[in-house]
């Protein structure tokens, strides 16, 4: 089946006159999306996100499980992107930035945190009565937060692009992709808008689909497009009520399947096929969210295992305990940032480091006598899968 998704506008970038791609209004009507195509893998999208909701509940600490999703999340998008930074280089610097005279991270690891800061001001922004609603004024101001810095600071923070961008190649002329010209641009948002809070029949999940689709087909930012169209479809769906807490993020799946997310893409501008691409969406949301919660599973059964073995410790001590309950958001420490995390003193906090490198659950990794730097190495293994480069 093929179907039109839009129209092509000619404009001019660059100096060249080229075809830019005016994508049609959601939801697609002509014909309308055949759904029977798609009935077995919505149910089973469904079902696993049903099995997340409730390991999000039945956790013994949301913040662990959010934090550890989350920065995943931000190096794993930021990585799609070409960032050189992974999740241990974040936990590291982490780790060392405790007051003002931190070391400035690297470029890398300062786009990655900013997705984090983007990430929790959208989030608190949703839930906040007083805030806008999901719309275009709400992923600027994320926007803004996510371009802050050096790289990001040419690139119109917070703001819709005023000139023509494309995507692929050395030029305008031969780029593999050119988004909507400037003056079309507007239109093509505010549908958007509407189409988020429309009332309509189509499952939550297929519509988050659609959205992110035509958010990176319209393409509003001069750079960051990627990253806040991901980002989009999580608080699509707390938005919704689909998930309670924002427990899914689908990079890792368009990461592993990299070229087949753009083929995807190309194909849904090309010969509209929607169901293609939904298809891929709804694979990807059954096989993360159920990722998800055997990593959930697997990080609290460590964290137990690795509780009993701490408090066996004859030596143990509070701090020493206290310090263990906050590996899961601290898993790579200095003595400075115990000192910061407990607010206690330095032979304090070298003595809680040293209960937990006796109990086996902390190792030194930076190889110093001096500012030796320590890592929850077992919580790593499981939390780094798939943050890896190359």
């Amino acid at each position: 089946m093929s179907r039109t998704t839009g129209r092509y506008e000619l404009t001019i970038a660059g100096g060249e006159r080229v075809r830019a791609f005016v994508p049609d209004p959601l939801p697609p009507t002509d014909p309308p999306l055949d759904l029977s195509r798609l009935n077995a893998r919505l149910q089973s999208a469904d079902r696993a996100l049903a099995r997340l909701e409730v390991a999000g509940a039945m956790v013994p600490s949301l913040d662990w499980f959010l934090y550890a999703f989350v920065r995943k999340e931000a190096v794993i998008s930021s990585q799609i992107e070409g960032t050189q930074a992974t999740l241990v280089d974040l936990l590291n610097h982490e780790a060392t930035h405790t007051g003002p005279e931190s070391p400035e991270p690297t470029a890398d690891v300062e786009e990655i945190c900013n997705y984090v800061d983007a990430l929790a001001f959208a989030r608190a922004q949703l839930v906040d009565p007083n805030a806008p609603p999901l719309s275009m004024r709400l992923l600027n101001a994320t926007h803004a937060r996510l371009m802050r810095g050096a790289r990001g600071a040419t690139k119109m923070p917070g703001e819709v692009r005023r000139s023509q961008n494309w995507i692929g190649g050395s030029r305008p002329g031969n780029a593999a992709f050119v988004p909507p010209p400037v003056m079309l641009l507007s239109e093509g948002l505010s549908a958007l808008e509407r189409y988020i809070h429309a009332n309509d029949e189509l499952p939550p999940l297929i519509r988050a689909g659609l959205l992110h689709v035509q958010f990176e087909t319209l393409h509003p930012y001069l750079d960051g497009n990627g990253r806040i169209g991901r980002l989009l479809v999580s608080l699509l769906l707390e938005h919704w009520g689909v998930l309670s807490r924002p427990l899914l993020y689908l990079s890792l799946h368009f990461k592993r399947h990299h070229a087949e997310y753009y083929r995807r893409l190309g194909l849904v501008r090309l010969e509209g096929d929607w169901e293609g691409w939904l298809d891929f969406f709804l694979d990807g949301v059954a096989t993360i969210a159920d990722e998800a919660v055997d990593s959930a599973q697997a990080l609290f059964a460590l964290v137990a295992a690795d509780r009993d073995r701490v408090l066996a410790r004859p030596e143990v001590a509070v701090a020493a305990v206290r310090l263990f309950e906050r590996l899961p958001t601290h898993p790579i420490v200095t003595s400075s940032s115990v000192m910061h995390v407990l607010t206690t003193t330095r032979p304090t906090a070298a003595r809680a480091i040293d209960t937990l490198v006796a109990a086996g659950v902390l190792v030194e990794t930076s190889g110093k006598r001096r500012d030796r730097t320590f890592a929850y190495e077992a919580y790593l293994v499981h939390l780094r899968a798939g943050t890896e480069l190359g």
